[in-house]
């Protein structure tokens, strides 16, 4: 027997990793996500299964990949990815690189497209919202005649508020066309007679395709137009539809609505007897108060003589004519102040004031100025001295007395280089004593 030669475990599944990855490589695969995990690290992990098998997918960093809005519990997916070997599990995954909703996904995407259509025109805007009736007497629903939702709602009405009356819009909520047997009713109610106070839209649970009639275009833009409160109770609370956020109010389910749109009878025959209640109290209280004054006025002043009566209003009158008098004299004392301060501001400002403060002021200038031209003059003698001085030291006569002479050419300039001489030109040398004429040879 030959001896056979075995391979480690590492050595096989790096084998299998690159079949895997050069044989299959990228590929495109579809089916529907179960299991997610989604990490805080970013990285999210799922299987991606359909009637026969399953596949463990990776996707990492995944909010930063296309599509991967996409991908929740239950959804229907195809994604972009590699197929990988994980050696150290031993298990097969696919590196999921981008993702594109299928099927309920399709219907997704239309429902985004539309609620970004319709939040652009406004319809969703909250000052369009118009305000639902405290107390209505007629309430309109807009649903299927045969479905449990009407059963649930009616109940709640006559639990509620038997005193209402209810006028029901029979239409159809699933299939094709039901959408616009909807929006017919929705306008139809605000002709209707009697005319309906508020007006509740809605249908019981469902899956996305069950529900799908209250996502359309023409129910919202009917839901808009409609002159009553509308109140949208499609599905239960976790359904959420395009009507649901034109209407001017949603409710998690068509029972809620019920709720929301009427007063419960119970707690408005509470608040009457409460309000009762405190009414009586209070009535009885201002009796009591009422009879405690005409008890004070029958032992006060219906008891008094009216000298007594009027004993203190008179020493009031007193007080106020003393205080009046007292007030008239400092009015007095005022004005004359301010009389004698006018007067004396009219006397400083009397022509003969004003003149003889401006001769003061002019000969005060006089002064100043010949004060400034003595002693300007002073300054400029002085200066004139020091200038005379320094020109009798820089005199040329003071430089010949000391014995140096100066000559002057021809033409009376000084001779500073005898270079500048030629033969035959006349001098002339001065000194000090006076001057004499040479002739250069």
């Amino acid at each position: 027997m030959s001896k056979v030669e075995a391979i480690s475990v590492t050595r096989l599944c790096r084998r299998i990793r690159n079949v895997l990855e050069i044989e299959v490589g990228e590929v495109w695969v579809k089916g529907e996500v179960s299991n997610l995990r989604k990490q805080a690290s970013g990285h999210w992990y799922f299987s991606l299964k359909d009637e026969g098998a399953q596949i463990s997918c990776a996707m990492f960093g995944a909010r930063r990949r296309p599509g991967a809005e996409s991908i929740e519990d239950g959804a229907k997916v195809q994604v972009f990815g590699e197929l990988s070997f994980y050696e150290a599990r031993g298990s097969t995954q696919l590196i999921v690189r981008k993702a594109q909703a299928v099927g309920v996904g399709n219907l997704q995407a239309q429902f985004e497209a539309l609620k970004k259509k319709l939040h652009a025109e406004g319809l969703f805007a909250a000052e369009k919202k118009k305000p639902l009736p405290f107390f209505p007497k007629t309430i309109g629903l807009v649903t299927s005649p045969t479905g449990a939702a009407l059963q649930d709602m009616l109940n709640v009405l006559k639990r509620r508020a038997p005193w209402v009356t209810v006028v029901l819009f029979p239409v159809s909520v699933q299939g094709k066309g039901a959408e616009r047997d909807i929006a017919a009713s929705i306008l139809e109610a605000a002709e209707h007679e009697p005319r309906p106070e508020v007006l509740i839209v809605g249908r019981g649970g469902g899956s996305l395709e069950d529900l799908w009639n209250f996502n359309e275009e023409v129910v919202a833009r009917a839901i808009s137009q409609c002159e009553i409160p509308v109140v949208s109770a499609v599905g239960h609370e976790i359904d959420f539809t395009i009507s649901d956020l034109v209407a001017d109010l949603r409710a998690p389910t068509p029972s809620a609505a019920a709720e929301l749109v009427v007063p419960d009878r119970e707690e408005l025959l509470e608040q009457v007897s409460r309000v009762g209640r405190r009414l009586q109290r209070q009535t009885l209280g201002n009796l009591e108060r009422l009879e405690e004054r005409v008890d004070r006025l029958a032992f006060g002043v219906l008891g008094q003589s009216a000298e007594r009566v009027l004993r203190e209003p008179k020493l009031r009158l007193e007080q106020a004519e003393r205080r009046l008098a007292g007030a008239v004299k400092d009015q007095l004392h005022k004005k004359e102040i301010m009389i004698s301060h006018f007067k004396l501001g009219w006397q400083r400002f009397h022509p003969t004031e004003v003149l003889k403060r401006r001769q003061e002021r002019l000969d005060r200038m006089r002064q100043n100025f010949q004060r400034a031209l003595h002693d300007g003059l002073a300054k400029r003698e002085r200066k004139l001295e020091r200038c005379k001085q320094q020109l009798h030291l820089l005199s040329p006569e003071l430089t010949l007395r000391r014995g140096y002479s100066m000559t002057l050419n021809e033409d009376g300039e000084v001779v500073t280089d005898a270079s500048t001489l030629k033969k035959g030109d006349e001098i002339v040398t001065r000194t000090a004593g006076g001057s004499a004429t040479s002739v250069v040879l």
